[in-house]
């Protein structure tokens, strides 16, 4: 029956290329069990038709009759909501893509790790908004914890966790994102079309538009700190337009080791799902001589101020990244929604995080998934208060 496999989110850009993985590795490679979808009841009812899952879940109810519909007589078991979310999580697999995007994503991948299987995480939040609560549960259950960011992913593959005493920076690359060149008079005016155009990456809209404030870098450097145990100071962040090399490791010896690729997200998750193993993916060779040259420079922290926000955060520590994360996700949405220019999207961020760290139990580590809830909502009100106020 081949490895049994779960997907959180499948109908997101990650979820679709895991399924095309899947699809092209063939059925007595991969089963799918268990697929789950936010809103999108029609795509989510197409793929389970063609991958025959034991179980699909809607999170949002307002399409369940959709998939009900869609899906009768098909024998698939059908679950909505958060609960079943989670349920979904706990759905026997041997490996779980962890896709969902933002906090909501937070239970049903503990939910999963609980299982103490191979899971590939997509799902940076997890980390960003729950770092020690997660990384102590993936530790407790055993579960093999495999980075698909692309980034990260190229980490783990060149890093060498037994002898972490030899490696003296973690070096992430960022594409700078469309507006990499732009001034800061030029990005006073940048429209949500030009935000979602993309020069390298086809990705969802929350995470390109945080690709071109550069928040998405801000984010998997936190993702990072928790996933290789390394301070921010220990982790560098350089411009590559290009997103040939996906990152470095530099070691005490000089010696750089990098993992160089085309620009498809399907190699890093080909290689968690087939970890320890690599499988074949239809992904295009690197042609370095038809590229010719590779360009690097560092980023501007005054055109790009959610660097130095996430980096403040990580510093901070506590409620500190989940305030981050979830002030973050109102003030893109009212962006996407243009209720918010693009420099208000960190100016929104900014004054939220800062309207907590006066707060005597803000720095406290944050032990239990109630308090990080707690503290989620209550940045996310915050933030909905500045989004009217900043405009």
């Amino acid at each position: 029956m081949g490895k049994r496999v779960t997907i959180l989110g499948s109908t997101g850009s990650i979820g679709e290329s895991t399924l095309s993985l899947i699809d092209h590795a063939g059925s007595d490679q991969y089963k799918i069990v268990c697929l789950t979808a936010h809103t999108n009841a029609e795509k989510l009812a197409k793929q389970a038709l063609k991958f025959r899952p034991e179980y699909v879940v809607l999170a949002d109810p307002m399409n369940a009759e959709t998939l009900r519909e869609a899906l009768h007589g098909s024998g698939i078991e059908i679950g909505i909501g958060r609960e079943a979310l989670i349920q979904a999580g706990a759905w026997d697999a041997d490996f779980i893509m962890a896709a969902i995007i933002g906090a909501a994503g937070l239970e049903p991948t503990l939910a999963a790790v609980a299982q103490g299987k191979h899971i590939g995480l997509a799902n940076k939040e997890c980390l960003v908004c729950a770092g020690d609560l997660f990384m102590d549960a993936v530790k407790q259950s055993g579960t093999t914890l495999l980075p698909v960011d692309s980034e990260h992913n190229a980490i783990f593959q060149v890093l060498n966790p037994e002898r972490r005493h030899e490696v003296r920076k973690l070096i992430l690359t960022a594409s700078g994102g469309p507006f990499r060149t732009f001034s800061h008079s030029e990005l006073q005016n940048v429209t949500r079309e030009q935000a979602l155009s993309h020069p390298v990456w086809e990705m969802g809209a929350k995470i390109t538009i945080d690709s071109s404030t550069l928040m998405n870098k801000g984010l998997e450097l936190i993702e990072a700190s928790y996933l290789f145990d390394r301070a921010s100071d220990d982790i560098d962040i350089i411009i590559h337009p290009q997103s040939i090399v996906h990152s470095m490791v530099e070691y005490v010896d000089g010696s750089v080791l990098a993992q160089m690729g085309s620009p498809d997200m399907r190699t890093p998750i080909a290689y968690a799902m087939a970890w320890p193993e690599r499988m074949e993916a239809p992904v295009k060779p690197l042609d370095l001589v038809e590229i010719s040259k590779l360009e690097f420079s560092a980023p501007d922290p005054k055109r790009f101020p959610a660097l130095r926000l996430a980096r403040e955060a990580l510093t901070h520590g506590g409620a500190a990244p989940t305030v981050l994360n979830a002030a973050n996700e109102i003030a893109v949405d009212a962006f996407l929604h243009e209720k918010l220019s693009f420099l208000g999207i960190s100016a929104c961020v900014d004054k939220v995080l800062n309207s907590f760290i006066s707060e005597q139990s803000f720095a406290k580590p944050l032990a239990l998934l109630d308090d990080i809830i707690e503290y989620d909502q209550s940045a996310r009100r915050r933030a909905q208060q500045m989004v009217s106020g900043i405009g």
